[in-house]
C-alpha cells in the first residue's frame, strides 16, 4: 500500500473516531489508527544507507610478480627405441620446486629457486609425439634427467621438429613448377661447387626455354 493510501485511511479512521460514542468502538479505532500510523511512518522513512562491505571496498590484491627465467639452451640427450633422456647439468635443484608441462608435441620444464635463480628448459615443438602421462623428471646431485616416452617406437633424428625444406610445395593454387624451382634453390644453397654449376645451368636453360624440365641433367 502506498503512503498516499495510508494517509487517506488514517484521515478516515480519525473522522470515525471523532464520531464514535461507544468505548469499545473508540478503542478498536484507536488501535487501528496506531497501526496505520506506524505503517505510514515506515513507508515515508528514508531508506537507510547500506554499510560498506569490506569485500567490496577493499582494493584488489596485487598480482604476484612474474618470474624471470634463465633459458637452458645447452643440454645433451640420448635415446633407445622407446625413450629419450635429456640431461640438464644443473646443481642445487629441489625436486619439489620443479614445474613440468609435458604435451604430445612439446616439453616445458621450469626449475625454481636454484641458487637464487629460475631456470627453464623448453622444446616448443618436438620432432615426433610423446606420451605425456609417462614422462618424468628425476633430480640428481649434479644434473636433472628428463625422460620422454615416445608415442611410437623408433629412432628420432633430432629432438626439435624441422620442416623438410626439400619437400616440394603441394599448394594447388601455385604454379606446379614453383615447388620444383624451390627445390632447386635449396639444392643450390646446400650443394657443392659442381652441384651449383649444374643447377645454375639447368635453371638458366629453363628460364630461356631451352629445357622443358629444369631437373633434367641433374645428378
Amino acid at each position: 500500500m502506498s503512503a498516499d493510501e495510508l494517509r487517506q485511511d488514517l484521515e478516515e479512521l480519525r473522522r470515525l473516531e471523532s464520531l464514535a460514542k461507544r468505548p469499545r468502538v473508540q478503542s478498536l479505532l484507536a488501535n487501528e489508527i496506531r497501526n496505520v500510523d506506524a505503517k505510514l511512518v515506515k513507508a515515508t522513512a528514508p531508506a537507510p544507507t547500506p554499510a560498506p562491505q569490506a569485500a567490496a571496498c577493499a582494493p584488489a590484491a596485487a598480482a604476484a610478480p612474474g618470474r624471470s627465467y634463465v633459458t637452458l639452451g645447452s643440454f645433451s640427450w640420448d635415446q633407445d627405441n622407446e625413450k629419450i633422456r635429456i640431461y640438464v647439468f644443473l646443481e642445487g635443484v629441489d625436486q619439489e620446486k620443479v614445474e613440468t608441462a609435458f604435451k604430445p608435441t612439446s616439453v616445458d620444464i621450469k626449475f625454481h629457486d636454484v641458487n637464487g635463480k629460475n631456470y627453464r628448459c623448453a622444446i616448443p615443438k618436438l620432432n615426433k609425439e610423446i606420451d605425456p602421462e609417462k614422462c618424468k623428471v628425476v633430480v640428481k646431485p649434479k644434473k636433472v634427467v628428463i625422460t620422454l616416452v615416445k608415442a611410437s617406437k623408433g629412432n628420432w633424428l633430432d629432438l626439435h621438429y624441422k620442416e623438410d625444406k626439400f619437400k616440394p610445395s603441394m599448394d594447388k593454387e601455385k604454379d606446379p613448377m614453383s615447388g620444383i624451382m624451390d627445390l632447386m634453390k635449396n639444392m643450390y644453397e646446400d650443394g657443392d661447387e659442381d652441384m651449383k654449376r649444374t643447377i645454375a645451368k639447368a635453371w638458366s636453360d629453363a628460364r630461356s626455354g631451352k629445357a622443358a624440365d629444369p631437373m633434367k641433367g641433374l645428378p
